[in-house]
């Protein structure tokens, strides 16, 4: 598929690649299950440390943290994760339906909060619409229209691509690794 733009309901999402910090085995399975069912790549973590090498070894698009984790709780998880990038949208889902966690996760900058048991449909509706808000703080506004959008891969082949493809995962024919078409040059 080198070269060619994933086909999916989310093409257009800013979030491809997914990391699911759930501790339940289960429930970790079920929710890989239903983002892979909708074209996303997905990669799991069961703690603190787990998370942490995930986020070291292959930087995801996009977090969806449970906050009962063994050892570091999820709000610790999630404020070192904006410490060290705050680009990266977390998305907490938690059995936690009190207003303080609610406030506490707001406050460790987690961009949205679902409560368990939650509706799929809910969840994925809310991936792109969170990546799209991290998307616009983080970069500053609204995306450009006119030109070409011009963009280099980790290897060092150059793109330039018309504006109606930013968002949209690019698959780099030298070396293979998923991209995101940015917003701005």
């Amino acid at each position: 598929m080198a070269g060619t733009f994933i086909d999916s309901q989310f093409a257009g999402s800013l979030a491809h690649r997914i990391l699911v910090v759930e501790d339940d085995p289960e429930q970790a399975l079920a929710l890989k299950e239903l983002l892979q069912e909708h074209g996303y790549q997905v990669q799991t973590a069961k703690d603190g440390g787990q998370t942490h090498s995930a986020m070291n070894m292959n930087r995801p698009d996009f977090v969806v943290l449970d906050l009962i984790l063994p050892g570091e709780s999820g709000f610790e998880i999630c404020d070192r994760i904006k410490q060290k990038d705050d680009s990266i949208p977390v998305l907490v889902v938690s059995a936690i339906h009190m207003e303080d966690a609610k406030d506490l996760a707001r406050r460790v900058r987690a961009d949205g909060y679902l409560t368990k048991p939650y509706d799929p449909g809910q969840l994925l509706a809310m991936i792109p619409e969170i990546a799209e808000q991290v998307w616009q703080r983080s970069h500053g506004g609204a995306p450009k229209e006119e030109g070409r959008i011009r963009f280099n891969c980790r290897c060092g082949k150059k793109f330039k691509m018309s504006p109606q493809h930013r968002g949209r995962t690019l698959t780099c024919p030298d070396c293979g690794e998923p991209m995101i078409v940015p917003y701005h040059d």
